[in-house]
């Protein structure tokens, strides 16, 4: 920032690293972030015009203050790079489904410290293998050995507070993403839902690390110099000077290829079944079982596996590009009252090696035994698949660690302590795979990203 002509300052949050206080997440960050704005813009160095800027956790500072701060205290642009949106957001999907890997490593390696440890959830399980098995989940730190201050009001707070403000926004907003970052889906939530004068939407291949961690579809087109974009950004926003209104670009995966997220493609539907859709290999019935979950760190499945319903095309004919919202529709049934369905979309490439494209889950409460229709949304897609490719679809109850096992009895996930198998059955009629295909020529070059966003 200092050198591109900003006067930086980096605060440290209530209780880390040297900030006074005790370091309760969430909790203070509004009333904190005010008085580092009024301070900055009481400096003779400062003209007073702020960005508030931050990655991840700081990501939610810098929003908080330009959603919560008095007027005198609010930034004049906000700068979300993978923004976490709360406590909820971070702990649940949407609908309720408990992020359990993700949470139990952040918890461990911040949770009740000064300074984190990367490593607390590795050693953890080191030490004891079965950490993420034993039931209830809620009793954790009892098992980890020591305190961790806000794990249980982690689950019980609310969700949505900063998506429901974020049309009361008046400032100009750049939110940065990764295909591969697990809050992808929050952060074009919040862009789309941005109410101030300009908003902007930055999608690469990368993960939480950003353009440190690419994946594996990431091309050398897609490697930004993200500082220097940054800049370019707040300054424009600073002056007045972006087209106001929503402009959004993704990198399109496996390709060099930058697009709009006006390109984005319609819903192609794929039956479950049907001749010309995906083709079930085995039965439709399986058995969810908590005590043997589907996991969600391992690809490797039998050809007729009785622990999810397995369906799959022919190789790709020639090459296909996905850009836009992807969803499974399900009909189905489950003998217990309570379950969760797992949609987990796989590309497997001629020489057989499997690559997860999107994974999504959806918790139901219905009768037992009767029929049920439900959508099960994957996600953006932003991936070009080579021709020979095959696209393999697993339905499940479960997708652990990643996601707490449902106990299927109603039961809360966190405080069961007993998890009986859930009998379930797809019903291919009416089932589909909805895929946003683009057609060749549906675009006729790569934008570039640099001048989208700073325009």
């Amino acid at each position: 920032w200092a050198r591109h002509g900003f006067a930086a300052v980096a605060q440290d949050v209530r209780g880390r690293h040297d900030s006074d206080g005790d370091w309760r997440p969430y909790t203070t960050e509004d009333r904190d972030g005010t008085a580092t704005a009024r301070w900055i813009r009481r400096r003779p160095w400062s003209d007073g015009r702020i960005v508030a800027a931050g990655g991840s956790y700081a990501a939610y500072c810098a929003l908080t203050l330009a959603l919560d701060a008095p007027g005198d205290a609010r930034p004049d642009a906000v700068l979300a790079a993978v923004p976490v949106l709360g406590p909820a957001e971070t702990a649940r999907e949407p609908d309720g489904c408990e992020r359990l890997y993700d949470r139990v490593g952040w918890w461990t390696a911040h949770g009740g410290r000064r300074v984190g440890d990367p490593s607390a959830l590795a050693d953890a399980l080191t030490a004891d293998p079965q950490l993420l098995d034993h039931l209830p989940v809620s009793d954790l730190p009892r098992r980890l050995g020591r305190p961790l201050p806000g794990w249980t009001a982690l689950w019980e707070a609310p969700y949505g507070r900063l998506l429901d403000r974020a049309a009361d926004a008046t400032t100009p907003l750049l939110a940065v993403g990764g295909t591969h970052d697990t809050f992808t889906a929050e952060t074009e939530r919040l862009w789309s839902r941005w109410g101030g004068p300009t908003a902007r939407l930055l999608i690469g291949p990368w993960g939480h690390g950003l353009t440190a961690q690419p994946g594996p579809d990431a091309d050398p087109a897609h490697r930004l110099p993200l500082g220097p974009l940054y800049a370019r950004w707040a300054r424009a926003a600073l002056a007045d000077t972006l087209t106001p209104g929503h402009r959004g670009v993704v990198a399109l995966g496996g390709s060099p290829l930058w697009l709009t997220t006006d390109s984005t493609a319609p819903g192609h539907a794929l039956p479950l079944g049907g001749a010309t859709g995906l083709r079930l290999l085995g039965g439709p019935r399986f058995t969810a079982d908590p005590r043997r979950p589907v996991r969600s760190d391992e690809l490797a499945v039998a050809p007729e596996p009785s622990d999810r319903a397995l369906a799959a095309t022919g190789p790709l004919p020639r090459p296909l590009d996905l850009f836009g919202p992807a969803e499974v529709r399900l009909r189905a049934r489950s003998a217990t009252p309570s379950a969760d369905w797992v949609a987990r979309l796989v590309a497997v490439d001629p020489a057989g090696h499997a690559a997860p494209l999107a994974t999504g889950i959806v918790r139901r409460h219905h009768p037992p035994g009767g029929d049920a229709e439900f959508t099960v949304p994957l996600g953006r897609l932003a991936r070009r698949l080579a021709a020979g490719t095959r696209l393999r679809l697993e339905i499940a109850g479960h997708h652990f660690p990643a996601h707490a096992r449902n106990p299927h009895t109603g039961q809360d996930p966190l405080t069961a302590t007993e998890q009986p198998p859930s009998e379930r059955e797809l019903i291919p009629e009416g089932s589909a795979l909805l895929l946003p295909r683009l057609e060749r020529g549906a675009f006729t070059a790569s934008v570039d990203p640099v001048q989208e966003i700073c325009r």
